[in-house]
């Protein structure tokens, strides 16, 4: 399973004061191809403010706000193994043909590219008191389980997101949020081109995540949609390219270890599924690297905005 999530960008309310932007969002690549100094594949739907919404469980108006938590409160419900296991797991980790075995067969098996950071942090997760930083969260992966719905603003912007399931299980509850979308949000990760789906092991993550891109862009619900298309874990990609090559898996490729001619052949792919000739606005992101992720963000707003503006007939 590629690891994919789909973003439903589900109602704007568009102020009338709203500033236009005066130049589009470009369709070219806005983030460089260098090394920085994740769930990650999915895509995003968009709706006007008069668009049906889909039938997502919805919190109360009328309900407070709930109370900050202190570190005390999340301390106590951070669950913590026994400092014997986390020393077990540290002595394991420690043992150099581990790093090796996962370093060489990676190929072989799926597990999350932050597991070595999570095995080399062991021992301070498995202290009494242990309370996330800021890395570990970023790190962190958890299951897409349904639909779940996050309001938040960009600037005059207000936006609803509806982040669906990316498994193959979850899929055909995205039906839900198909109707008069605007603009889609498709992420997938750059670093799974030798990875296999955890529900068929013969399937390779890049390929799925190809078939399924294909199946969005060219679905009948997204004749009037644009597709802001992020290719994640760009970090993790430049340091596998020379351990596992690219050619190996895609043998119609010829470009070498080179990052950007990679990355370039495997947005090309992306590019040759867009029958529809939709607007596709590509980005490379590293989604543990907040300043990278501020800046594609930037242009994404922007380039929803115009959706949006142009959707409701303001342009």
């Amino acid at each position: 399973m590629p690891e994919l999530y789909l973003l439903a960008l589900a109602q704007f309310a568009i102020a009338a004061d709203t500033e236009v932007p005066h130049h589009r969002a470009s369709p070219s690549m806005t983030t460089s191809l260098r090394s920085p100094s994740g769930r990650s594949s999915g895509s995003s739907c968009t709706r006007s403010r008069t668009s049906p919404r889909p039938s997502v469980r919805k919190k109360k108006k009328d309900r407070p706000p709930p109370p900050v938590p202190g570190k005390k409160d999340v301390a106590a419900r951070v669950p913590y193994f026994s400092l014997e296991i986390a020393e077990a797991i540290h002595q394991l980790w420690k043992d150099p043909i581990i790093p090796k075995i996962m370093d060489e067969h990676s190929s072989d098996f799926y597990l999350m590219d932050s597991a070595g950071y999570f095995f080399g942090e062991v021992l301070r997760i498995g202290s009494p008191g242990y309370l996330p930083n800021e890395t570990d969260d970023l790190r962190a992966r958890q299951k897409s389980v349904g639909i779940t719905e996050t309001r938040f603003t960009m600037g005059q912007l207000s936006i609803h997101m509806f982040d669906v399931g990316g498994q193959r299980s979850e899929r055909k509850k995205w039906i839900h949020c198909f109707e008069s979308v605007t603009s889609i949000i498709f992420c997938t990760a750059l670093s799974e081109y030798d990875q296999v789906l955890l529900e068929e092991k013969t399937q390779n993550r890049m390929a799925e995540s190809l078939v399924l891109f294909e199946s969005v862009i060219n679905s009948r619900w997204f004749l009037r949609t644009s597709i802001i298309l992020f290719l994640n874990k760009i970090d993790v990609f430049k340091n596998k390219l020379p351990r596992v090559p690219l050619e190996r898996y895609f043998p119609e490729y010829t470009g070498g270890p080179g990052i950007n001619k990679a990355a370039k052949y495997i947005l090309w792919k992306f590019m040759q599924a867009n029958r529809a000739r939709l607007s596709v606005y590509p980005h490379l992101t590293q989604a543990t690297d907040t300043t990278n992720i501020r800046l594609v963000f930037a242009a994404v707003k922007e380039t929803i905005l115009q959706n949006a503006l142009k959707d409701s007939g303001i342009l």
